[in-house]
């Protein structure tokens, strides 16, 4: 074999040994798209909890930016503000580590919506630019978490406020998260669904309540049943939100009738509809405490940063960006 012949085969041999090592990284970006994220040269995964997995464990492996973005995705439009992405993103990263930190498994149980899900929700035609969006809110807000006396923060979230956001202290009576306090959020009251009203019979609210109703009430009062002055709005947080209700002999909090009923919020007044039943008027959708989504999507395009969103949201506490994934892992 002459010379030409020999160097012509070593090329193929050395160009056949370097597709052979690329082939993996290939594959999956054939598969994946080229936005694979790659934590020490390999590909990041987590296990994850899910109902519907193969394994029969019912653990499977997601790519930890994927999974973050499956979230994000649940949980904020797709039409919002870029910074206020990231701030949400820098919110749900936080709650992971801050669960991690007590979990021997290490198995991850947050929803989220897979690539498929994605693109069944938006359609082949806009899913790879939303998913794209989501993808770079998670990777720009790479290893950033929300600390508090170097510790992660409760980082708790809303879709809207009903004008002010509340404080933890009121609503728990505790004074460990004095970062969630009352912040203005009057752009609240144009957000979609701020308003809504629904109808219960008493009957329907004797039943849906009966969990927390003192023992009295399954008694005469369940044969009586109630009237419209059996309903009483005892008092309200400094943010409007109903602290207390009265049910008849009964006193909850404004969080427990929410939850019995499913309302949207516990910021609602009450109104006699006819002779059987009660209107009730909410304002707001959610808890009310942390960071509303609406009013951090307005500051977003306003032209405010997701450090500053957070800010505002999380008086006093530190958004670090140097946190390595894969200490928890």
């Amino acid at each position: 074999m002459n010379r030409y012949a020999i160097e012509q085969k070593f090329k193929s041999v050395a160009a056949f040994l370097v597709i052979l090592i690329l082939l993996p990284y290939i594959v999956s970006v054939f598969v994946n798209g080229a936005d694979v994220r790659k934590e020490g040269g390999e590909d990041f995964y987590v296990k994850v909890k899910v109902s519907d997995a193969e394994e029969a464990d019912g653990v499977t492996e997601v790519r930890w930016t994927d999974y973050i973005a499956g979230i994000l995705a649940e949980e904020i439009p797709e039409d919002c503000g870029l910074e206020a992405m990231k701030a949400q993103a820098v919110l749900i990263r936080t709650q992971i580590y801050r669960l991690l930190e007590g979990s021997e498994d290490k198995i991850l149980t947050e929803t989220y919506l897979s690539r498929e899900e994605m693109e069944e929700k938006w359609g082949a035609k806009d899913y790879r630019k939303y998913y794209e969006k989501y993808i770079r809110a998670v990777e720009e807000t790479d290893d950033m978490a929300v600390l508090y006396n170097d510790a992660y923060a409760w980082t708790p979230f809303h879709q809207s406020s009903a004008g002010m956001t509340r404080s933890a202290a009121e609503v728990m009576g505790s004074k460990e998260y004095p970062y969630i306090a009352v912040r203005e959020c009057p752009l609240d009251k144009e957000a979609d669904g701020e308003i809504q009203t629904f109808t219960f019979s008493f009957g329907e609210i004797q039943s849906l309540c009966r969990d927390f109703l003192v023992a009295e009430e399954d008694g005469e009062k369940a044969a009586q049943g109630y009237t419209f002055e059996d309903l009483e709005i005892v008092s309200c947080d400094s943010a409007g939100y109903v602290s207390e209700m009265r049910i008849g002999n009964t006193v909850c909090t404004g969080d427990q009738f929410r939850d019995a009923l499913s309302l949207p919020s516990s910021a609602f007044s009450l109104s006699e509809d006819g002779e059987n039943g009660v209107k009730i008027t909410t304002t707001g959708q959610g808890h009310g405490m942390g960071m509303s989504i609406w009013t951090a999507d307005q500051m977003a395009k306003e032209g405010r940063t997701c450090q500053e969103i957070l800010a505002f949201f999380f008086e006093g506490t530190e958004v670090r960006n140097d946190i390595q994934e894969t200490e928890f892992f």
